[in-house]
């Protein structure tokens, strides 16, 4: 009978752990902004929402379908009840006519994926002087300075091009510099002529690149040999290394990794000015093949976070390490979350969260 109670009671404490879970609730999923003049430039949207789970919500990242609108989201994680925001900005400069883009939440929510979407419709410039590239690199007329790769996964190429045109007087060689070896960038033609428009051809090879997760590169264009590392001149190119676990088999189903890591949240209590504090996350394997941890995704510059292990084998354990350093902070409440990447194919991306108070 106790052997039975014991397994009722590990049951229930399971599905209460299950039940704790953040849900995103937006107030609204589309906005139109109407009709909208390009001398606007950029233009923005709020879109707000409330944390209605039972669970502190962390937006991992938001991703825009095209360089031309940029996200931006609460980081701090968002207790239950309370409110967040995505701040969406769409560059109306070069780009007349209707536009409808997508914005995709990627989030600990029991809906782990969102997407939001704004349209409407640019009213062009009156004068006959609008231009289709409005960004001028020393003659070299560009429709956007970002390019999106968006998901590329692990092992195949992903390839976007981006529209140029020859804006000067005279004949013009664009080339692309500090590219790095994953990345290639092929101009088509090699010289343009006045008024004549190109294409740069952008590959991404991820069998090339040994990082996982989020990979952004600055490339600067240069014209005519003319080599210039300033903001003017950069090309920013993003892209997200995926893994794809579609084709797995049902025996490699079977067989792998399970990510178990008990406590999701460390806290590591009172932290005194100027001084530092460390704590652990323990991540167990529960699965048959060896867990890897791809990355560790941490963009906070007061938190430290190393694994152990890069490599944890089947039913063995590890543990992720976290070091605050308060330099610099006021007193107050401070949670802050990063991500590890993984191969288990239903945890390949885990948002953790390390809290603590300055005195």
């Amino acid at each position: 009978m106790k052997k039975y109670s014991l397994i009722l009671a590990c049951l229930v404490l399971s599905f209460a752990a299950m039940a704790q879970k953040a849900v995103i609730t937006f107030e609204e999923k589309s906005y139109d902004f109407g009709k909208v003049n390009e001398e606007d430039g950029k233009i923005t949207h709020v879109f707000e929402f409330v944390n209605k789970g039972n669970a502190p919500l962390v937006i991992n990242r938001a991703q825009a379908s095209c360089g031309c609108t940029t996200p931006s989201w609460t980081k701090e994680p968002i207790e239950p009840g309370k409110k967040g925001s995505i701040t969406v900005i769409y560059n109306t400069t070069g780009r007349p006519g209707a536009f409808t883009k997508t914005i995709t939440i990627y989030s600990n929510a029991s809906e782990e994926q969102f997407v939001l979407t704004i349209h409407g419709e640019v009213i062009p410039k009156a004068s006959g002087d609008a231009s289709p590239y409005p960004i001028n690199m020393n003659g070299l007329g560009l429709k956007s300075k970002v390019i999106q790769m968006n998901n590329v996964d692990k092992g195949k190429t992903q390839t976007r091009v981006m529209d140029i045109q020859n804006l000067s007087k005279a004949p013009i060689k664009p080339t692309v510099e500090n590219l790095p070896a994953y990345l290639t960038a092929t101009v088509s033609p090699e010289t343009l002529n006045p008024n004549q428009e190109g294409k740069v051809t952008f590959t991404f090879d991820s069998k090339k690149c040994a990082q996982w997760g989020p990979v952004s590169n600055d490339v600067f264009m240069a014209v005519n040999g003319v080599k210039n590392t300033t903001e003017n001149f950069k090309v920013l190119v993003v892209s997200n290394v995926t893994e794809d676990f579609s084709k797995l088999t049902l025996d490699q189903k079977r067989n792998s990794p399970i990510l178990e890591i008990p406590e999701r949240t460390v806290n590591l209590g009172v932290i005194t000015v100027n001084s530092k504090k460390a704590g652990k996350l323990k991540v167990n394997n529960k699965g048959q093949n060896s867990l890897e941890i791809r990355r560790v995704i941490n963009n906070n510059k007061e938190l430290t976070v190393k694994a152990q292990k890069s490599s944890v084998s089947g039913g063995k354990s590890s543990e992720i390490a976290v070091t605050v350093d308060s330099k610099g902070l006021v007193a107050g409440d401070y949670k802050k979350s990063f991500t590890v990447q993984t191969n288990d194919p239903e945890n390949s991306f885990v948002i953790l969260i390390v809290s603590w108070k300055v005195k």
